[in-house]
């Protein structure tokens, strides 16, 4: 088999359907969905097919103007596992060797401030694909701002003098005279380290709110705009093999990948699968699963167990919180890790331009990891600047952000 054929993007008016035909592993529908959320694609309609040792997966995705669908295609073939080549074919190893971490880089960079600016700069980042892995970002009295992002390279080129050159010089084209300073360095992998115990930033109220995964209730899918509560099935009368799961719920930014991830850490293989979204607001999912030992979920704990994971993650991918500091008000947002320590892409890009659409200044910023409940968390954590004061009840501030992140104000 050609590697050419691993994955197959056909163009077309709208959508773009990509095609994946490669070895099967649990939670390649989560990696390749993670991809394609990483590029800003939304995807409209989904179908899985495997036998446990081989997959067919077709998305049908909507792009965005200059979408690079060369370097989409690469970046999935990178995420199908088991795929070599040799004089251009492809061939089968069934214990592929982990990967190894990503180098982690200090890029520091000093500027003038303005506002919108650091929605800007971490606009360039991506485009660098350059990912962001944690940022602290504070303002001087005298409106200079220093901006040190931890930062990994898709590319795996940041070590040479030539892609620090290039970063540089891309910040400068964009920044011109107020970029001051901007210096790379590697950085040791210490600073992936999580916190034992909630975030001490945080108030244990709105620290129950955000972590507490085992309630979901509809009153807080309501309050954040869905309008729709989630619908979640299990059924074992229909395949002799198989569990089925029917999902319906109202679409969001990256639905697709919290669905999947939610069975990758579950360890959940799905069989076939099918995805369609109807009059761009509500999803339906129709999944064959089986556990990781082969056998359906048959244990009525187990299923309840998976239900209410599903509501959760899909009602609550993300926990927007503001909260008052003093005369300050902050912006906290919490999305879980994945299980193998990846975090959802892009959140601190969306946050950024839900606060520059929202005329929102930027004091400073944080992104941390913590360990809580037995889960680890991604914690953004942005001060607004006094000229930045959000009017309105706070409630109506959160969902106006929470709409904007989950993609509702499309």
């Amino acid at each position: 088999m050609l590697v050419d054929d691993v994955v197959i993007i056909k163009h077309s008016d709208d959508p773009t359907v990509v095609t994946i035909n490669c070895p099967d592993k649990t939670g390649l529908g989560c990696d390749l969905c993670r991809t394609i959320l990483f590029f800003g694609l939304s995807i409209v309609r989904g179908d899985v097919s495997t036998d446990g040792k081989w997959c067919y997966i077709v998305f049908w995705v909507t792009g965005k103007p200059g979408m690079i669908w060369s370097l989409l295609k690469k970046r999935l073939l990178e995420a199908c596992p088991s795929v070599y080549s040799a004089n251009t074919l492809m061939f089968y190893r069934p214990e592929p060797q982990p990967p190894k971490p990503a180098d982690v880089f200090l890029l520091k960079f000093c500027c003038h401030d303005r506002r919108g600016l650091l929605h800007d700069v971490t606009h360039l980042l991506c485009e660098l694909e350059l990912v962001i892995q944690r940022v602290k970002v504070s303002t001087t009295p005298d409106g200079m701002v220093m901006d040190l992002f931890f930062v990994t390279d898709t590319r795996e080129l940041l070590h040479t003098l030539k892609r620090k050159q290039d970063t540089h010089d891309h910040l400068k084209a964009v920044f011109a005279d107020a970029m001051i300073s901007c210096d790379i360095e590697m950085v040791g992998p210490d600073f992936t380290a999580c916190s034992n115990g909630p975030p001490s930033f945080i108030p244990p109220a709105m620290t129950e709110r955000m972590f507490n995964l085992e309630t979901s209730d509809e009153s807080h899918e309501t309050k954040h705009g869905s309008g729709q509560p989630v619908s979640v099935t299990v059924d074992n009368s229909l395949s002799p093999a198989h569990t089925l799961v029917q999902i319906v719920c109202r679409d969001h930014k990256g639905l697709l990948y919290d669905i999947m991830r939610t069975f990758k850490d579950y360890n959940i293989q799905i069989s076939y699968g099918r995805f369609t979204r109807k009059d761009r607001k509500c999803c339906e999912f129709d999944l064959f699963i089986v556990q990781a030992d082969g056998k359906k979920i048959i244990d009525p704990s187990k299923q309840s167990s998976l239900i209410s994971r599903i509501k959760m993650e899909v009602s609550r991918p993300l926990t927007v919180a503001l909260v008052n500091r003093g005369p300050d008000t902050e912006l906290l947002v919490a999305n879980p890790v994945e299980l193998c320590g990846r975090g959802r892409p892009l959140v601190f890009y969306d946050i950024t331009l839900a606060l520059k659409m929202l005329n929102m200044g930027i004091f400073s910023a944080e992104i941390s990891r913590h360990l809580t409940g037995g889960r680890e968390w991604e914690v953004y954590r942005l001060l607004l600047d006094e000229g930045g004061k959000m009017h309105g009840p706070k409630g109506k501030c959160e969902e106006a952000v929470m709409k904007m992140l989950m993609g509702w104000d499309r």
